[in-house]
């Protein structure tokens, strides 16, 4: 088996890390007045040398800045598109875990005018990583089926947007001058992530988006076609890659249902070069929808969760790499941990050191399979 010189890599993540508690005390006395901004992004930067030195130490080739300066993975990208207005709703969502469910409100977003780029987002963010790393930089972004989920044509200004096609195409076009201008600043690896995909398997979240005035059954679909109309001005040497989870909050999930309702579409037409896939536990369904990944699209199996420390065992993990080799040749198979360790500022319910230890696993385990 090859040992991979592009991304996705054998051993990979997903892209969120644990936030230092000097990183969280100093968001804290930024909020209270008792630093100033450039005091914050001083202690961010440091942050971030340190984390990116411990991706590395540890055998990772591709790198991130952990997220280390969002307060989320999605809305710190979605609020500096023009046209997006920040409102708090009061939508609540509820995230589910083993011991029962959280209530999360998070601030959502309105369509307030035509979508816009005035300049590309996170630009300066993914400079600063791409100066610090020896390995590969990889940035995360909302996916732009995000700016529709999670408040659907509601969230839409009518007079802006009377019909949606427009609101699609503006979309996909902000999209795309984003992803052209990281080219031009040297990203090579960058991820779109993506939890409408996997929540529309799920029966109940098809139900949500109707109810907003979407179509549950073929939303999915308008979402490809989005992302591929994004994917138009792609530089040939960005590798892109999407991320697919059913949510997570301080260990918990909103979703649950195999990849079937999606899968043939999913891989079959999303242009993108891979997909990180969570898979840590049932409620992500079966290996077989694999069977729809054409030849030369990565998977990148998340079989390692970040939901809870137990570390998982080596020999379990190889077992449903060769499970999911059923479906799709090993040769297309990656590893990494489900998602994120920390989507949001307040991190899941795991240490730094259980953090440390998965990542290491993922490296340790790709390197026996694949050499």
């Amino acid at each position: 088996m090859a040992h991979r010189t592009k991304p996705p890599f054998r051993a990979d993540h997903v892209g969120s890390l644990l936030r230092p508690r000097k990183l969280l005390q100093a968001r804290e006395d930024l909020k209270q007045g008792r630093i100033a901004a450039a005091e914050l992004r001083r202690i961010e930067d440091e942050a971030i040398v340190d984390a990116v030195r411990m991706q590395e130490e540890i055998g990772l080739e591709g790198v991130t800045d952990g997220e280390f300066r969002r307060g989320s993975w999605h809305m710190d990208f979605l609020y500096q598109v023009g046209g997006v207005t920040k409102v708090q709703d009061n939508l609540t969502v509820t995230f589910h875990n083993e011991k029962g469910d959280i209530a999360f409100s998070p601030a959502a977003l309105k369509v307030t005018d035509r979508l816009s780029l005035a300049k590309p987002i996170f630009a300066e963010d993914f400079k600063f990583l791409k100066s610090t790393a020896r390995a590969t930089p990889k940035l995360t972004i909302p996916s732009p089926s995000m700016m529709h989920y999670r408040g659907g044509r509601a969230a839409i200004d009518q007079t802006v947007y009377p019909t949606l096609e427009p609101f699609w195409a503006d979309l996909a076009r902000v999209y795309a001058d984003e992803i052209a201008a990281l080219g031009k600043l040297g990203c090579t690896y960058l991820q779109l992530d993506d939890t409408s995909l996997a929540y529309l398997n799920d029966p109940s979240q098809r139900d949500y988006i109707t109810k907003l005035g979407g179509s549950g059954e073929s939303q999915h679909l308008t979402y490809i076609r989005t992302i591929n109309a994004a994917l138009a001005k792609k530089p040939p040497e960005v590798t892109v890659c999407t991320h697919m989870c059913r949510g997570n909050f301080r260990s918990s999930w909103v979703a649950s249902g195999g990849y079937d309702h999606v899968a043939e579409a999913l891989f079959g037409e999303l242009r993108v070069d891979g997909f990180f896939l969570e898979y840590d536990d049932a409620r992500s369904g079966g290996f077989e929808p694999l069977r729809f990944v054409p030849k030369g699209k990565m998977v990148v199996l998340g079989l390692v969760t970040t939901k809870k420390g137990a570390l998982e065992k080596k020999d379990d993990l190889k077992r449903r790499i060769d499970d999911a080799a059923k479906y799709v040749p090993l040769d297309q198979l990656c590893l990494s941990p489900q998602c994120g360790f920390s989507s949001t500022v307040e991190g899941n319910l795991v240490s730094l050191e259980e953090e440390k230890a998965k990542l290491g696993l993922v490296v340790e385990t790709a390197r026996e399979v694949w050499g």
